[in-house]
């Protein structure tokens, strides 16, 4: 996948991104939103984009791509994340050095159309914590409509959520 916006490349991860990896996933925000994306070693970064890189070959979801500046600089990720119903559901993360710049608004609004037509879908869910306001702030920028607000199981934990959709 190659993906270019004016500011941005969405691409796939090579192994030269993984420190890159590892000190994005320690941001306050990741830890506090998506404690299960955090590495605390570049061992544990490394055997993760090992396997993002083989699913790129196996087809099989999560279909994660690395989200670079124009001079190849890491910044985060969109991802495309399978449900056991066969619906599927958008993440990102862009690290803490980097937010609130509209780079996370920037890169779904580009990836949204092509990982949706590889994928053969209309919809696509996104689901964060109602506290997250940037992260709900993405979702709205991008054309996403609140479907849910209030308590839902997110991380494995009863929590405060918010489910967005998104139909093209």
């Amino acid at each position: 996948m190659m993906i270019e916006t004016e500011r941005l490349i969405i691409t796939e991860f090579t192994l030269d991104m993984v420190e890159s990896v590892h000190l994005n996933s320690l941001d306050e925000d990741n830890r506090r939103f998506v404690p299960d994306e955090v590495f605390e070693t570049v061992e544990e970064a490394k055997e993760t984009v090992e396997f993002l890189m083989g699913v790129y070959e196996n087809g099989e979801g999560p279909f994660v791509y690395p989200v670079l500046l124009k001079d190849g600089t890491y910044i985060g990720y969109v991802q495309a994340v399978p449900f056991d119903d066969g619906s599927w559901e958008i993440g990102y993360h862009i690290g803490g050095t980097y937010t609130k710049n509209g780079y996370a608004t920037e890169a779904v609004k580009a990836f949204l159309p092509v990982i949706m037509k590889k994928l053969g879908i209309t919809q696509i869910t996104g689901i964060c914590l109602a506290d997250n306001k940037a992260s709900v702030k993405v979702m709205e920028r991008c054309g996403f409509k609140k479907e849910f607000e209030g308590v839902g199981t997110y991380q494995g934990e009863e929590r405060n959520i918010c489910k967005f959709i998104y139909t093209k």
